[in-house]
C-alpha cells in the first residue's frame, strides 16, 4: 500500500486548521461590528468601559435548552448600580431586559432565563450612580430559543396567565438584606412561534414591565421583551423592612396588569 491515499485527508485537515484564525478573525469584526451598532441604538454614543472583575456573567457555554437560558449577572457588591441592561447581541430584539434599582435594592446581581436564538454574545451594561457605563460579555452556544415552541400546554398557560409566586428565605430580618425569586406564569409569546395547529405565527405576547417593591419602596423596576423566556423567572435582593410585605406588579403586552403582595413573615409561596 502506497502515502498517496493519506494525503488528501491530511491536506484538507491542514487547510481546515489554516482556514480556523482566519474564520475567528471575521467572526471578531462582525460581533465588534454588532456590538458598535448595538452601543449606538441603546446607548447614544456614550462611551462604555470594559467593567474587569467588577461585572461577570455567569451562563452556560453551550446551552442545554435555547428557550431558557440560565444567566446570573454578578456585580461587586461595593458596586451600587442606577440600572444594569442585559443584551443577547444576535437575538431578533437584542434588549433582554433593563433593570432599574430602588432605594430598597440590596445589591445590583440579578439572575434570570433568556431565549438565545443563535451562537451570540451576551453583555451586561451597568450604570454606575455616576453615569458611567460598565460593560462585561459571554460566549452562549444556542439555537432557536426565540421559535422554540412553547412547553406548556397553550389552554394550561392561559388558565394559569400572570400567577405571581415569590420565594423567600425561611427567616428574614428588618434590616437585613435578603435574596428572593419571583416567577410569573405567562408564555411570553415572542411573535416568532409557529403553531402547528392554525398553520399560523402565535401572536406576541409577553411581560413587558415588573415593578417590585417593599414597604412602600421600590426595590427594583424592569422593561421587559421578548428574549426573556416563557415563565418569567428574577431572582433579586432587596432590603426588608419590619412590618412589610413585598408589592409585586407586572404587565403584559395586551394591557392586562398581575399582582402579588407577601407579608415577609409568611416566608413566600
Amino acid at each position: 500500500m502506497t502515502g498517496r491515499p493519506m494525503r488528501a485527508p491530511l491536506l484538507a485537515g491542514g487547510l481546515m486548521l489554516l482556514s480556523m484564525p482566519a474564520l475567528a478573525a471575521t467572526d471578531a469584526v462582525e460581533d465588534a461590528a454588532r456590538w458598535d451598532l448595538l452601543r449606538d441604538m441603546y446607548f447614544k454614543d456614550r462611551p462604555v468601559e470594559e467593567a474587569g472583575d467588577r461585572m461577570r456573567i455567569d451562563a452556560p457555554a453551550r446551552a442545554h435548552d435555547a428557550a431558557l437560558v440560565p444567566v446570573r449577572v454578578e456585580v461587586d457588591p461595593s458596586l451600587r448600580l442606577k440600572s444594569l441592561s442585559l443584551l443577547v447581541d444576535k437575538n431578533p430584539v437584542p434588549l433582554a431586559a433593563t433593570f432599574r434599582y430602588g432605594p430598597a435594592s440590596a445589591g445590583s446581581s440579578i439572575e434570570t432565563r433568556l431565549r438565545v436564538n443563535e451562537y451570540t454574545n451576551l453583555r451586561a451594561v451597568g450604570e454606575t450612580q455616576d453615569g458611567r457605563l460598565l460593560m462585561t460579555r459571554a460566549f452562549v452556544k444556542a439555537a432557536g430559543g426565540c421559535s422554540a415552541p412553547a412547553l406548556k400546554d397553550p389552554q394550561e398557560a392561559m388558565a394559569r396567565l400572570g400567577r405571581i409566586k415569590v420565594k423567600l428565605p425561611e427567616t428574614v430580618g428588618a434590616g437585613v438584606p435578603a435574596d428572593a425569586q419571583l416567577l410569573i406564569s405567562h408564555p411570553n409569546a415572542s411573535g416568532l412561534q409557529f403553531d402547528q395547529v392554525s398553520r399560523t405565527y402565535i401572536p406576541a405576547h409577553y411581560i413587558q414591565s415588573i415593578i417590585i417593591r417593599i414597604g412602600g419602596q421600590t426595590v427594583l423596576e424592569a422593561d421587559t421583551d421578548i428574549s426573556i423566556s416563557e415563565d418569567p423567572n428574577l431572582r433579586f435582593s432587596f432590603v426588608p423592612v419590619k412590618g412589610g410585605s413585598l408589592e409585586v406588579s407586572a404587565k403584559d403586552t395586551k394591557g392586562a396588569t398581575f399582582s402579588r403582595t407577601v407579608p415577609l413573615a409568611a416566608g413566600g409561596g
